[in-house]
């Protein structure tokens, strides 16, 4: 009998190597493989055959999208003390309709007793879900199949009260003592932790984002009134990420571009960043620019707050009040933007519709340049490569999903 082990997707123009081919995709254990290996290998046609086949119709097979600053969704906050165990893993199911199969819950500026709270529960979830794996990304159950959490984005409160955006300016908190300074205020170890969103010119930040990247940490700017020279300095002790450009940082100027001029650095030095693309948080012509300035280094992130798959409304940041409208989230009785309410897959078309870049570039931006940022955190995620985690999206010729995959196991199909 055919492998039943084995999946063999087909009739399908698959992303691989950063550009679309006409080729089946094979999966064997949770894995990407390669079939011509596997024929070699194969003592006899069944040992070669797959169990399962599923056809195409001719749509786009991507590595599944890996969103790295999300506060939210569905009605809850990341950043709450009172977030459950089943919430989070409600967030990270549903995120599986979108195409995302990993990501980063990001907990804005707060006070120490809450980040002792939140990220308790979150260590508490992020191990229950790993024993709900028979291995890595095998599912046991695809009915349970979630997201996997990749680590924390921790956005704050080490940034500028200038830039702080719709965080409060009352928990703010300068690094000055290192790392020392971020375990006294986040309650611990930082195992779980992904990301560090802070303001580079902070007293103490230089010496934070040297220990950040010692241990594997992204260290990201963002909220920041940094000058070029300071935004500079600070690529060149580990920053490698921007967190939302041109949002909540110091504004582009020809004599100092600020963190925005880092993406007209030297190829290997331009940092990667993140950008909303909701139509909202950056005009299109702003769009156009950055993305051909450095297209390699754009991700796709949608900064979404607890109102995203929700109705208009107010909801709750990190215990400030949000108001949502149509086209996105502000502080309530503001004009401040505080976060979107914007899907990754329809990002993905905004970034087509506002640039007209290729779809390859579009679906790489929210799979392989994140994977590629994080580093040993995404291992093996982000690509359709042979031995990569067999995490994709099938979608149509308008890059709406289709079906989502983890595994190579069906987690969520469009109705």
């Amino acid at each position: 009998m055919p492998n039943k082990s084995v999946l063999r997707v087909t009739n399908v123009r698959l992303l691989r190597d950063d550009k679309l081919v006409d080729t089946d995709l094979w999966v064997a254990d949770g894995k990407v493989i390669d079939p011509e290996a596997r024929f070699w290998m194969a003592t006899n046609e069944n040992d070669y055959a797959p169990g399962r086949v599923v056809d195409g119709h001719g749509g786009i097979v991507a590595p599944g999208y890996i969103e790295v600053q999300i506060n939210g969704a569905y009605g809850f906050d990341f950043s709450s003390p009172s977030i459950t165990d089943e919430q989070i893993e409600l967030i990270a199911h549903n995120l599986l309709a979108t195409g995302v199969t990993a990501f980063c819950p990001t907990i804005v500026s707060s006070r120490p007793e809450r980040y002792l709270i939140v990220m308790e529960t979150f260590h508490r979830v992020i191990g229950n879900l790993k024993k709900k794996r028979l291995r890595d990304q095998h599912l046991t159950t695809n009915k349970g199949a979630s997201a996997k959490i990749l680590g924390l984005h921790l956005e704050g409160p080490f940034i500028s009260p200038d830039r702080n955006g719709a965080h409060e300016k009352e928990v703010l908190q300068v690094p000055t003592n290192g790392i020392t300074s971020l375990i006294e205020c986040y309650g611990g170890s930082l195992d779980d932790v992904a990301i560090v969103t802070l303001a580079p010119e902070l007293d103490g930040a230089m010496r934070t984002i040297r220990e950040l990247r010692e241990r594997g940490i992204v260290a990201s700017a963002g909220h920041s009134v940094a000058n070029i020279d300071v935004a500079m300095e600070a690529v060149d002790n580990g920053v490698n990420m921007l967190t939302h450009i041109f949002n909540a940082m110091a504004p582009f100027h020809q004599r100092d571009p600020g963190l925005i001029g880092l993406l007209g650095l030297v190829k290997d030095e331009r940092p990667y960043y993140g950008m909303i693309l909701d139509g909202v948080h950056a005009h299109p012509c702003s769009t156009r620019i950055i993305e051909r300035c450095h297209p390699e280094g754009l991700m796709l992130v949608t900064d979404a707050i607890a109102g995203m798959g929700l109705a208009p409304g107010t909801y709750d940041l990190a215990g400030q009040v949000m108001e949502v409208k149509e086209d996105a989230a502000y502080v309530a009785g503001t004009n401040t933007l505080a976060g979107s309410i914007v899907t990754t897959d329809a990002c993905i078309r905004q970034l087509r519709e506002y640039t007209g870049c290729t779809i390859e570039q579009a679906l790489l931006s929210a799979s392989a340049h994140p994977a590629r940022a994080l580093g040993a955190k995404a291992n093996q995620k982000g690509s359709l490569a042979f031995g990569a985690d067999a995490d994709f999206v099938l979608l149509d010729d308008t890059l709406h999903v289709v079906q989502t995959y983890m595994a190579g196991q069906l987690v969520y199909e469009r109705k």
